[in-house]
């Protein structure tokens, strides 16, 4: 069976993820460091894990394999699930995969380097709208759709 394991922590689709996997009738972990309210839906459980760098992520990677979907924007955890044979979707339904995970990776370390080189040089990001909501609802379902058949 299926799972859909949430990398909660400042996660804008817990919400979403709930209501597709409810529909789907899978289990959703919403694992964070704290400060989620509990779920009354009984396929959702929220995992807390000790406060430490990483240590949500990995939980998630210790589990995730073939069959389940995590939610993250954490391209390392990606990373570690897609090699585990986990689907990956963003927050905002666009996919993690084999294909495109290297490059991901390789833009954060540039980025990151960046950045460090040059401290005014922060955040940028665009905001975060209906449209990527709708992206991650129909992402996730055709994700949990896929998993069902194999």
């Amino acid at each position: 069976m299926s799972r859909v394991f949430v990398d909660a922590d400042a996660c804008p689709v817990k919400a979403e993820a709930e209501r597709v996997a409810e529909r789907h009738g899978v289990p959703l972990f919403l694992v964070a460091n704290g400060g989620l309210r509990p779920s009354p839906h009984p396929l959702v459980e929220v995992v807390y894990v000790p406060e430490g760098p990483d240590v949500a992520d990995m939980w998630i990677a210790d589990r995730a394999g073939p069959g389940d979907v995590v939610v993250t924007a954490d391209i390392p955890l990606a990373a570690k699930c897609i090699a585990a044979g986990a689907a990956v979707l963003g927050h905002d339904g666009r996919p993690f995969t084999e294909a495109n995970i290297g490059n991901l990776l390789a833009t954060r370390d540039l980025m990151a380097d960046l950045r460090a080189a040059d401290p005014f040089r922060q955040g940028g990001g665009r905001g975060f709208g209906k449209q990527d909501r709708a992206r991650f609802l129909d992402a996730l379902d055709r994700a949990l759709r896929a998993a069902a058949q194999g």
